[in-house]
């Protein structure tokens, strides 16, 4: 009587794990990007919920200079956040690229972008 083999062999598991591990590196080394833009996000939406709509530009970087230095965040630096005027409120924008090295010459680059309006002029 002739059994038949059943299972995963040693060379299926490699080619099963590899793609696996690969994707598993990738999400460790995105996961800190991602929790510094949370950061980035935290920051610019509470200097926006808390600046008075006759704060001048300098005020409002000053009070997202307090901020990012609160988070400990290291990048992106207060100077890549722009702070201008849009109608009747004040806009605070981020655009920015945070690449991730893989390995070798390989990157992940995440882009993120984020826009958050502070107080109404009445």
């Amino acid at each position: 009587m002739r059994k038949s083999q059943r299972g995963v062999t040693m060379i299926g598991w490699i080619f099963l794990l590899i793609p696996m591990a690969i994707v598993g590196y990738a999400a460790i080394r995105l996961v800190p990007i991602y929790l510094n833009y949370g950061k980035v996000v935290k920051a610019m939406n509470q200097v926006a919920s808390e600046s008075v709509s006759a704060a001048s530009a300098v005020e409002i970087r000053r009070a997202l200079e307090k901020r990012v230095d609160i988070e400990g965040m290291t990048y992106p630096e207060t100077k890549d956040f722009i702070v201008r005027r849009e109608g009747k409120a004040w806009v605070i924008e981020i655009d920015y690229e945070d690449p991730v090295p893989l390995f070798g010459n390989l990157s992940i680059v995440p882009h993120f972008r984020q826009v958050s309006r502070a107080g109404d002029i009445e």
